[in-house]
């Protein structure tokens, strides 16, 4: 072929540019059939291939933080198996590994993309051995050309009449067999769905028993207004705790140019401050923000001291964040909101009743985790949202088809240098002069673009999904995989195939209508099918050299090479920033869009080009062999799910390998309509096979969907909805379910900037004396950058150094070199987010936090920023946090409730302080009191779901009064909390697990008698007794239940004899 092709070139050299040009474009892909050979692309793929495999088990002991990082990191949960530090170590943990085994270290969707590996390997494996014991014996030997190559010899192109039964026979067993593995695993993805369904971490998550609506009327944008649409669908369900969303104007946009900003003061610190005792001569300088709103009064094209600048810059936005904080509930509601039940099958059964419907034209599904919320995209109407699709598909396609030119240009130019040089005769004579460095362009060029143009279409897709109004990350990364699928397989698959066919018939109908021949006729004599046939024969070579080269990306994903280069070029030679060198640390997040598409487009050519050329088959079931190994590792000990989605790909895997298995029909099709019997029986036979995919596809739909979406499709009423999952009453775990969603901008912690410990000394000087005490010493201003804290304003003490002051400058958090990792900051919300929310960590993604204004019984001390967690960051645990010890100001709250400070006090004198957390407890996130200005909390437009308190009431849990009746044991149960009551705790009213459920129901109105809530002896005889702490407010009526008398609710004390409740079995009570 090289030298046919080396002929064509001498005898067009006397054509001009543009003749060549156009005889290049018949056949763009042919150097890259013609560069390569199946015994070359082998050979070198495995022998790279394994010599990067022995490089790592070389390596992998010796840097843990790039080959291990999982096994520092993740909690005793979910920690890998230890490794130990032989050659061959690594291999044993993957072998004795279970899949059970990996839904509790890894997650579903790392398991869910182990079991798609396994099904494509195993496919694969099945098929090559039929394929190549029957289909490639009877092309070999009725072939009917014996001098033709061998390679054309294994193809069906000289096959001609009843052999080609062979072909359609083969085309039934392939797909019974695909079939075949694809109900096996859609049936074992289901019954992982079930397990996960019933496991305790989603039994106990906020997010199982909550649902999310959108689209919601104008005039039901109310607490209200969403229990009344869920009331029309399921107008007998339980009580709920309903939310709706208020509007946080500019906060997302002003937080995000904080941390924009924070991180480029990060970045001129750390290049200032690199040598600490020789300060550069001139301070850094920057241009002012254009966002800035004084950037007018700036002289245009003068910079100003970056240091200064960006410092105050903090200061204004966090003011401005504040600012706007605090009036976020004078804004209007939100066309979305939650409402969450007690009871996780009543959620789900509501969710199934509606997935067809639109109540009062709102959506109702089943609320995604909060962090996998696009919140940006949460207001958008639902005409908003096609119009935005439309566009996204209209910009996917024009991108998919305009690609078509540059994928072609660099298979002419790029992969053959020559041919470029033969249509630019000044670029022919560079070539001749400087072979050698033309041919390492030639060698470095091609693959790098493409390369480059793989890595940035995800980035690309994902983009145009955000903008396509996508409600969730996970949604968004399926989507991704569809659209990234489309557009491979359009442009690597079907152009790259059809092309030269296209081209070819084109020319050939040209030239025959040019001698007034009819151009129907042209186009027949053509013969378009025959035409495509041959090219797909003389094409299919590639496919199989490609596929054999795909272990070279699998070898380089072992090697974790990209980040071992990035790693060492940031350390050596830039000036990372504290943050940085600690992102570097910590286990990256695993792309499941990229490597799914990828996989999906590996097995779609492959089923495709299994009937023309078998030996695909094994070429693609040694890569799925190779890599299910490969991915297992990485999976277990590199990388994290960094959105978890439970397991939700499977059906967007499962559709795909369907289309592939119906284009491997059409490829079968035309290979029988071209070689098979003139009466094209053998064409028809094959024709059923697509209908028979489209049934199959629906009938497991129908059987396995709902199974794998719903924890129940039907209200079953439970004693206790906690019941039988091994919840403890009225516990941390349990407060959580009090929480709401809200939009992260109303309670996310603003970041601090963070400086290396090496420039501590030399900061104060730094900042010319501004932040050295003075007369202004402890004021606001002096106690962060921008002077207001993300904490209470205590001054910071030494560590190790009791009572002695640390000498850090105010606003800056120092990182001492030591101290430069991820598992000193796993647990905080500015870095787990982006490396699994903190699940790998222990800490579920979906703790209790702030939920939109105007629902929560809980508050905040007045001093605390609005929505910060009192007891540091989200995730984390095992700190101690204080408690505000200035008076409540003007802050204000809704009848009701109160601030922690003042429930656990009187006079304001006594705040409550809560106990130093033990391990594995964590603090949960308080509300904050901005939530609760106003009259009316949220100011729904009606109040007959006045501020949603909680549900109803079980036993509370009784009180452990310790014998010397000043301490008892330490404990975060937040029913007894140590505060200033003497040596009893105050019990919390809230039931165990019901949503944070209290004497206040739906409606915020009584759900059990007064009399029944008694008091404590112990607390009657404290001086702090408050004898009218917690009554309810008589005017209030329950609008739903009537003012009825009924007895306990299940979980409450029974009633003695004489009608009144015995103390011993409300205060006695577990």
């Amino acid at each position: 072929m090289v030298d046919m092709l080396g002929t064509k070139a001498n005898v067009l050299q006397s054509r001009d540019p543009i003749s060549e040009f156009l005889q290049l474009l018949q056949d763009p892909f042919a150097a890259q059939l013609s560069s390569n050979s199946i015994y070359a692309a082998l050979g070198s793929s495995v022998s790279i291939t394994v010599a990067v495999a022995l490089g790592f088990s070389l390596v992998r002991p010796l840097n843990t933080v790039v080959y291990a990082p999982k096994l520092k990191h993740a909690d005793d949960k979910h920690a890998p198996p230890q490794l130990g530090k032989g050659f061959f170590s690594w291999i044993k943990p993957l072998w004795t590994t279970t899949e059970q085994d990996l839904v509790r270290l890894v997650g579903m969707d790392a398991t869910i993309f182990m079991r798609f590996t396994r099904m494509c390997r195993n496919i694969f494996l099945c098929l090559a051995v039929l394929c190549c014991c029957i289909q490639i014996p009877i092309n070999w030997y009725k072939n009917a050309a014996p001098e033709s190559p061998w390679l054309q010899k294994v193809t069906p192109m000289n096959v001609w009449n009843q052999w080609q039964w062979a072909t359609v026979v083969m085309s039934w067993v392939t797909t019974l067999i695909v079939c075949f593995f694809l109900w096996w695993n859609y049936r074992k993805v289901c019954e992982l769905r079930i397990q996960y369904l019933r496991s305790e971490e989603y039994q106990q998550s906020l997010h199982a028993r909550t649902l999310m609506l959108y689209d919601i009327p104008k005039n039901l944008t109310s607490d209200e207004g969403i229990a009344r649409i869920i009331d029309s669908v399921a107008p007998s369900s339980s009580f709920s705790r309903t939310a709706v969303a208020r509007d946080v104007k500019i906060l997302p946009t002003l937080i995000e140019e904080h941390e924009k900003t924070v991180r480029k003061l990060e970045q001129v610190l750390a290049k200032y401050l690199k040598d600490p005792k020789n300060l550069p001569v001139t301070r850094p300088v920057c241009r002012p923000s254009k966002k800035d709103p004084s950037f007018s009064t700036y002289p245009k094209d003068k910079k100003l001291d970056a240091i200064d600048y960006l410092t105050q810059r903090i200061k204004l936005l966090e003011l401005e964040i504040k600012e706007v904080r605090q009036r976020i509930d004078k804004r209007g509601s939100m066309p979305y909101g939650f409402a969450s039940y007690s009871d996780i099958s009543e959620a789900h059964a509501i969710a199934y009743l509606c997935r067809s419907k639109k109540p009062q034209g709102a959506r109702v599904t089943l609320a995604p985790k909060p962090n996998d919320i696009v919140w940006e995209n949460m207001p958008l109407s639902s005409a908003s949202r096609a119009t935005r699709r439309l566009w996204n598909n209209l910009w996917i396609t024009v991108l998919t088809v305009v690609w078509v030119a540059p994928n072609a240009m660099i298979a002419i130019f790029l992969v053959n240098l020559s041919n470029l040089a033969r249509v630019w005769p000044d670029f022919q004579k560079s070539l001749e002069t400087n072979r050698n460095f033309w041919a390492i362009v030639q060698g470095i060029a091609s693959p790098a673009l493409t390369s480059l143009v793989y890595m940035v279409l995800p980035i690309i897709f994902r983009r145009l999904s955000m903008k396509a109004g996508d409600m969730t990350k996970t949604g968004r990364e399926r989507h991704v995989v569809a659209k990234l699928y489309s557009f491979f397989v359009f442009n690597n698959l079907f152009v790259f195939s059809l092309f030269s066919a296209l081209w070819s018939f084109g020319a050939t109908v040209i030239k025959n209508t040019a001698t007034d021949d009819d151009a129907w006729q042209a186009i027949l004599d053509a013969d378009f099918g025959t035409t495509v046939f041959v090219s797909l024969c003389g094409i299919s070579p590639f496919w199989v050299v490609w596929l054999i080269q795909r272990q070279l990306g699998a070898a380089i994903d072992l090697s974790q090479l990209w980040k071992l280069i990035y790693g060492s070029i940031m350390r050596k030679f830039t000036n990372p920033t504290p943050r940085e060198l600690i992102e570097l640390t910590a286990p990256p997040p695993f792309d499941y869009a990229s490597y799914y598409n990828y996989f999906l487009f590996y097995a779609t050519a492959a089923l495709c080009y299994a009937p023309i050329m078998p030996l695909v088959l094994p070429a693609a079931g040694m890569y799925f062999a190779i890599d299910v190994a490969l991915k297992k590792y990485l999976l277990m000990y590199v990388f994290v799910t960094k959105t978890e989605s439970g397991g939700m790909f499977w059906r967007i895997l499962f559709n795909r390998i369907l289309f592939g298995l119906m284009l491997s029909h059409l490829i079968v099709f035309l290979v029988v309509w071209v070689r098979g019997f003139g009466y094209k029986t053998q064409a028809y036979a094959v024709v059923p096979l697509p209908i028979l995919i489209i049934i199959f596809k629906f009938v497991c739909s129908w059987i396995y969907d709902n199974k794998i979406t719903y924890y129940s499709t039907r209200i079953i009423k439970h004693r206790n909805a906690e019941e039988g999952f091994g919840l403890k009453e009225q516990g941390p775990r349990n407060d959580r379910l009090a929480s709401r969603f809200g939009h992260p901008a109303l309670y996310k912690p603003l970041i601090t900037p963070m400086v290396h410990a090496k420039a501590q000394n030399i900061l104060a000087s730094v900042y010319q004396g501004r932040l050295s005490d003075g007369r202004d010493a402890g004021l606001g201003d002096s106690m962060s950058v921008s002077g207001y804290s993300d904490t209470y304003a205590l001054d910071s003490m030494a560590s190790g150094k009791i009572g002695k002051l640390s000498s850090a400058v105010p606003g800056f958090e120092v990182v001492p070199e030591s101290r430069l990792d991820f598992e000193f900051y796993k647990n905080r919300d500015e870095f787990a987010a982006d490396h699994g929310a903190g699940e790998l960590f222990g800490r579920a993604s979906d703790i209790v936090r702030p939920d939109t204004p105007g629902t929560m019984a809980t508050g905040s001390d007045n001093n605390s920023r609005p929505g910060t967690p009192v007891g540091g960051m989200g995730f984390s645990h095992n700190r101690r946090f204080f408690s505000n010890q200035s008076d409540m100001g003007n802050t204000a709250y809704v009848g009701g409730y109160m601030s922690p400070s003042q429930q656990y006090s009187s006079n304001n004198q006594a705040p409550y302080s809560p106990p130093i957390l033990g391990p594995g407890e964590a603090p949960v996130r308080c509300r904050s009191p901005l939530y609760h200005m106003g009259d009316n909390g949220n100011d729904s437009s009606s109040n007959l779901v006045y501020n949603a308190a909680g549900m109803p009431t079980s036993t509370p849990a009784s009180f452990d009064i310790p014998d010397d009746g000043l301490h008892r044991e330490r404990s975060f149960d937040s029913t007894r909390s140590r505060g200033a009551l003497g040596g009893f705790s105050i019990p919390n009213p809230r039931a165990p697990g019901v949503l944070g459920a209290s004497r206040y129901g739906y409606g915020n109105v009584p759900q059990t008698d007064d009399d029944m809530m008694q008091t404590p002896p112990n607390a009657i005889q404290s001086p702090h007794f408050q004898p009218n702490q917690g009554q309810n407010d008589p005017m209030q009526y329950d609008y739903f239940r009537g003012n009825r008398r009924q007895g306990p609710p299940p979980g409450a004390p029974g009633r003695g004899a004489n009608g009144n409740v015995s103390g011993n079995s409300v205060w006695g009570g577990n």
